[in-house]
């Protein structure tokens, strides 16, 4: 019989520990939030002008959260908590006090899926980009760089186009890499102006693809002599490919694991960013919303 009747104070008192414990909150592997448009009203198009000094914008602000008042239970226990805290011992007081605040400044925090496992490893080849990017001997050095800003744009503007269909005003209302960076495009009058994803992408597309066909600038004749500001152009170009290389990181690579698509789509990653690091395209600060995945894949040896 005491075996019985202590089963069942066990079950008593698990029932009652049970309903104190406040159910956690389910933390999913991922998680994708739409951007709302409904009240967002679709803007104007601008008219399109040089990218080149098109600003980034950070949001930093988070909502503040109001503090509920205690109820006559919790004050009543806080406050033995604190005469009991009063009556202990200062090393205790103190190790105790460090440890509650050690346990409310711990947040979970939640990798984009880019930086999971097992999509940060995946690839396509083993090894570095170094050799393919390096300047080859007896090539110039104005040659080897259109040569490759041709291919990798021509192979991120198909890229964009599996998922482009996707990227609507009312989903995408601003152009942004990710919660805290927010790119801006400045129209013909030197303002910089907030333009859906899309419309600044379609945007970025059609003044590289212009500078492309510009003979002043990528010559294909022979004897054409690249101008003095061709490597001015290069770097502009490069960090507009990148601002789509991060908005698509941040926003549709769920997309393009639906597609099978991430291992092709984190070996072209790391063959940009090889090429832009071998001629120091792209300042670090640029590659920002980035860095962790780049730093992972140099940590991986896909980059050097």
């Amino acid at each position: 019989m005491s075996f019985l009747n202590t089963i069942r104070g066990l079950g008593r008192s698990s029932k009652k520990n049970k309903k104190d414990i406040e159910p956690n909150a389910a933390s999913s592997f991922y998680g994708h939030t739409e951007v709302p448009g409904s009240h967002i009203r679709r803007q104007s198009p601008t008219r399109a002008s040089s990218p080149s000094k098109s600003g980034r914008s950070s949001n930093t602000s988070s909502p503040i959260k109001r503090n509920r008042p205690l109820q006559p239970t919790l004050q009543k226990q806080s406050q033995q908590s604190q005469v009991q805290f009063q009556h202990s011992s200062p090393k205790r007081a103190a190790a105790s006090l460090n440890k509650s605040n050690q346990n409310t400044s711990i947040q979970p925090t939640q990798l984009p899926l880019f930086l999971c496992e097992p999509y940060v490893k995946t690839a396509l080849v083993k090894g570095s980009f170094k050799t393919i990017v390096q300047l080859p001997k007896y090539v110039d050095y104005g040659e080897w760089l259109a040569l490759n800003i041709f291919e990798l744009f021509n192979n991120l503007n198909r890229f964009y186009g599996v998922i482009s269909d996707y990227v609507t005003p009312e989903a995408f209302p601003t152009m942004n890499a990710g919660p805290n960076t927010n790119y801006l495009w400045v129209d013909s009058n030197g303002q910089a102006v907030n333009l859906p994803a899309g419309q600044y992408i379609e945007y970025v597309i059609s003044w590289i693809s212009n500078k492309l066909n510009d003979q002043s600038i990528f010559p294909t004749k022979n004897g054409g002599a690249f101008p003095p500001n061709f490597l001015k152009d290069c770097k502009n170009i490069t960090r507009q490919m990148f601002r789509i290389f991060a908005h698509i990181y941040h926003n549709h690579f769920e997309k393009i694991i639906h597609l099978s698509l991430e291992a092709h789509w984190n070996s072209f990653f790391a063959h940009f960013v090889s090429f832009v690091k071998e001629f120091n395209l792209i300042d670090r600060s640029e590659l920002e919303p980035l860095l962790p995945l780049i730093e992972n894949f140099e940590q991986q040896g896909k980059i050097i």
